[in-house]
């Protein structure tokens, strides 16, 4: 029975990585926006800042800024703070809205999406990500500042850079959770065998301990 115990303990971690697998997809991976957009379609300026110690609480606050193809200077353009939101820029009012974390000040995602771009939406976009860490003691301040120029087309092209990194997360992916189910069959197969195995040995155990009694009783019937 040691045996099946060790198996059990093996199997253990595959079935818990199993089990928390779907909590991964709410993680924070600080992932780089796309650069290009298409004429009259949406898109989204992406600025992510991934807070590295989850247990300490913090605020947020984000401001984008704007620098048209034209333009020699960055003017503001919309703000979130404090779960409120303010488009500043009037070329693009009504046309703005906050496409990052809800329902918290503790901001990791700072993205926002443009409505019906136009041609004049070409140039580059300054995220700054301003974050308050409030520790026990003392509150620690950090920030980080995000540069990305948009390109507006008239139809969307995919590098083939971009199709093939695709490609290989979902090959990576299929690939271990192809892994992770071999390993389970591979688990239960030798738990199933040592299981066969101890009951084999205990119906032995058990043949054995009937025949000795057996000849026990034989014996002192033969005495008296």
């Amino acid at each position: 029975m040691s045996t099946v115990k060790e198996l059990l303990l093996l199997l253990l971690p595959l079935v818990l990585l199993a089990l928390e697998a779907p909590l991964c997809y709410g993680a924070c991976v600080e992932v780089d926006s796309d650069t290009e957009a298409v004429i009259n379609e949406g898109f989204k300026l992406g600025c992510i800042y991934c807070k590295m110690r989850g247990e300490v609480d913090a605020t947020a606050t984000v401001k984008w800024s704007f620098k048209g193809s034209g333009d020699s200077d960055f003017s503001d353009l919309y703000i979130y703070n404090d779960t409120r939101r303010k488009i500043i820029d009037p070329r693009f009012y009504e046309r703005l809205d906050w496409n990052g974390s809800k329902h918290t000040m503790d901001l990791q995602d700072g993205s926002i999406y443009i409505l019906n771009v136009t041609y004049n939406d070409t140039g580059t976009y300054k995220c700054e990500f301003s974050r308050l860490l409030k520790y026990s003691n003392y509150d620690y301040q950090t920030a980080i500042e995000k540069n990305i120029t948009i390109n507006v087309v008239a139809r969307l092209t995919r590098g083939m850079a971009s199709i093939l990194s695709e490609v290989m997360m979902y090959v990576s992916i299929i690939g271990l959770q192809f892994w992770l189910l071999v390993e389970m069959i591979y688990c239960y197969r030798k738990i199933s065998a040592a299981g066969e195995e101890a009951l084999r040995e205990s119906a032995e155990e058990y043949l054995a301990i009937a025949s000795e009694s057996k000849d026990n009783c034989a014996g002192a019937q033969v005495a008296e």
